[in-house]
């Protein structure tokens, strides 16, 4: 494939770097941000890109049709939390917020966004009773989603388990779904999804390959999205930013890299080998 560029496990994924090579100014980068720009950490708050996350990621997004940084964060907390806004070379990235019901692009800076689920805020004023002496406690997702995190908990996958039912009925009652992820159950609505806000992308774009980076159980959807667009014949390459808490992810992996650090040399051998 390359002096650099890993080669991937799979024939399909080995077809899907020849395509985004052969054509990369129609190839669409999609990448999660918890977890696969930026390391897990036990607070949200302070989840920050990798340090060398945006020199790289303005060395390649010239070179391709789109980098879109796809995450169920508000798009404007992504922006800041990886350092996005006002940075010369990445005119073509876009933020796709909340599993892409917001947007955010680099040229013009601006969020659109559609009008919040009702639901969201009737669940989020029954939470507190629901999670009293649990451990656990809420992130607020502008309004359009409510995630409940255990890792601070004192067990903290015993809390999970023993939340996930009772979080379901709640969200359930008010319309809304549960997406587990790494120790964390986010309450947000129905046909919001990482493989729906990629496949959105991609089709807008007309790509003739996708890449799609991430690490957790809500990127799965990403991947069915990718092997939905490889079957109808638009290679694609799926990448786990490896974590052995998501093995799911792992086994349908085209290609594995070491977490954020591994994504980012990934990209860097990309943005090199790409003219």
């Amino acid at each position: 494939m390359s002096m650099n560029l890993p080669t991937p496990t799979t024939p399909a994924g080995q077809e899907g770097l020849r395509a985004l090579l052969a054509e990369p100014r129609r190839a669409v980068i999609g990448l999660d941000f918890d977890g696969t720009l930026a390391p897990i950490v036990a607070d949200p708050e302070q989840a920050r890109a990798h340090p060398e996350a945006v020199a790289v990621l303005a060395a390649l997004a010239p070179k391709v049709a789109s980098v879109a940084v796809i995450t169920g964060r508000p798009a404007e907390i992504a922006v800041r939390y990886g350092g996005f806004a006002g940075v010369p070379g990445l005119e073509h990235l876009t933020v796709l917020g909340h599993y892409g019901a917001e947007r955010w692009d680099a040229v013009t800076g601006e969020v659109t966004a559609p009008e919040p689920h009702p639901g969201v805020a009737a669940v989020r004023a029954e939470l507190p009773a629901l999670l009293d002496g649990t451990g656990a406690w809420i992130e607020e997702k502008g309004g359009r989603a409510v995630a409940v995190h255990t890792r601070r908990a004192p067990d903290p996958q015993a809390v999970f388990d023993a939340l996930r039912v009772p979080l379901t009925d709640l969200a359930t009652h008010h319309g809304l779904i549960v997406e587990p992820g790494r120790l964390v159950l986010e309450l947000r609505p129905p046909g919001m999804d990482k493989g729906v806000a990629l496949l959105t992308h991609v089709r807008e774009l007309s790509a003739a390959s996708v890449l799609y980076g991430g690490d957790d159980l809500g990127d799965l959807p990403a991947f069915s999205a990718v092997d939905d667009l490889r079957a109808a014949g638009t290679p694609g390459l799926l990448v786990c930013s490896g974590s052995d808490e998501v093995t799911e992810l792992r086994k349908r992996a085209d290609l594995v890299v070491d977490g954020p650090a591994g994504v980012v040399g990934l990209l860097r051998d990309l943005a090199e080998r790409l003219t």
